[in-house]
């Protein structure tokens, strides 16, 4: 394996835009709910961390792997959130406190540097890419990935 792309959706009651990945990602709540992969350029495979599946050996390896190059569209958030991840559910596989981020590659600030876009439906579009971002699956992301708004309702 020389690489792997990674995607992941997250949930964290910390609000990521007020306090950043660092805060949100280190929030006791906070927990990895589904990891998107493909493996140097294979088929993407999707593990449903919320209904109790696991990463496969070889996926932790990779992502531990100096060797490896991981590639995320945002890679600063995926390595932190992943760090943060693993500290806590393979505390023995990270020796320091996040992974390297020499052994990572983002496609946002590859995308900013041609002059594209930065979010990743727009360089779709920009690109006129057959694949188009699932509007209805980023609403189910926004629906289980931010905290609902507390209401009060009266008897």
């Amino acid at each position: 394996m020389r690489q792997i792309s990674i995607d992941i959706e997250t949930f964290s009651s910390a609000p990521l835009a007020k306090t950043g990945v660092y805060p949100y990602a280190e929030h006791p709540d906070f927990r990895l709910l589904i990891f998107g992969y493909s493996i140097d350029g294979g088929p993407v495979e999707v593990v449903d961390l919320a209904s109790g599946g696991g990463l496969p050996g070889e996926v932790l390896a990779a992502v531990t792997d100096p060797d490896v190059v991981k590639w995320a569209h945002n890679a600063a958030f995926e390595r932190v959130a992943l760090s943060a991840w693993l500290h806590r559910h393979h505390p023995d596989l990270l020796t320091e406190e996040f992974l390297d981020p020499a052994h990572w590659r983002c496609t946002m600030i590859w995308s900013a540097y041609l002059g594209l876009p930065m979010s990743l439906d727009a360089v779709g579009a920009a690109l006129d890419l057959d694949v188009k971002k699932n509007s209805a699956g980023k609403k189910l992301v926004k629906q289980f990935c931010t905290p609902a708004t507390p209401s009060c309702t009266s008897p």
